[in-house]
């Protein structure tokens, strides 16, 4: 694909900050070469031909509910027409709680985070799975949520935190676990790049999280090559 097309849709709860995500999204996907179309509504996902000539679709959307026709041309374009997925936080893997489907495209499902914001803790980069992603990246700490996911085991983690942390852990505290935070994965076709981090827009400004937004949209947005990869 010569063109290089995103769709940013926002909405849903406010305290995410889905409009400023968007706004910084956007602007790195604009200085990385891709036309951008930004809007607040669900039904700009129903209109399949919109959606089947972008190379990207980030959905910024909590806590909402999808109707059949919004949802399907996004899973077609995906799965059947390697458009890639990309996204963060509850924008993404915490927007329609009561669908399943979604959540099998997108890998994982919000389940709760203990301590609520301002948890320090921090994550992890899978030094063992090496990966264009975190490539050169080194841990991080991070003030914020710390998110306790329902993920896909299909799903290839590139980052992780310590799950629970001392203080924090609640009811899970005798099942300690190396939670995902940063992963990709395939759905059908398609490339799907999931950041757990993101509670607000300043969560996502700091430099490792940003780069790593930057390079999982880079990533999952359907190419020549990426089709090659998928189809071999």
């Amino acid at each position: 694909m010569a063109d290089k097309r995103a769709l940013i849709v926002w909405g849903g709860w406010d305290g995410h900050e889905p409009d400023k995500v968007a706004d910084l999204f956007e602007g790195i996907l604009k200085a990385e070469g891709f036309e951008v179309e930004v809007s607040n509504s669900l039904d700009t996902f129903a209109d399949e031909e919109k959606v089947l000539a972008q190379s990207l679709i980030v959905p910024i959307y909590t806590m909402s509910e999808i109707t059949e026709a919004q949802k399907r041309p996004v899973m077609t374009a995906v799965s059947e027409h390697g458009i890639g997925l990309a996204g963060c936080h509850g924008g993404m893997c915490d927007a329609f709680r009561n669908d399943t489907e979604w959540q099998w495209m997108t890998g994982a499902q919000w389940v709760a985070h203990p301590g609520n914001d301002g948890v320090r803790y921090m994550v992890k980069i899978d030094s063992k799975n090496p990966h264009p992603i975190t490539d050169g990246l080194k841990d991080f700490e991070v003030v914020s949520e710390q998110y306790y996911l329902h993920t896909d085991p299909g799903n290839n983690v590139l980052a992780y935190t310590e799950f629970p942390l001392t203080g924090v852990g609640g009811p899970h505290v005798h099942n300690p676990c190396k939670m995902p935070q940063v992963y990709t994965k395939y759905y059908g076709n398609g490339r799907v790049f999931y950041n757990a981090l993101g509670h607000n827009r300043a969560v996502l400004e700091a430099e490792v999280p940003k780069e790593l937004m930057r390079r999982g949209f880079l990533w999952a947005a359907k190419s020549v090559e990426n089709i090659k990869h998928v189809t071999v």
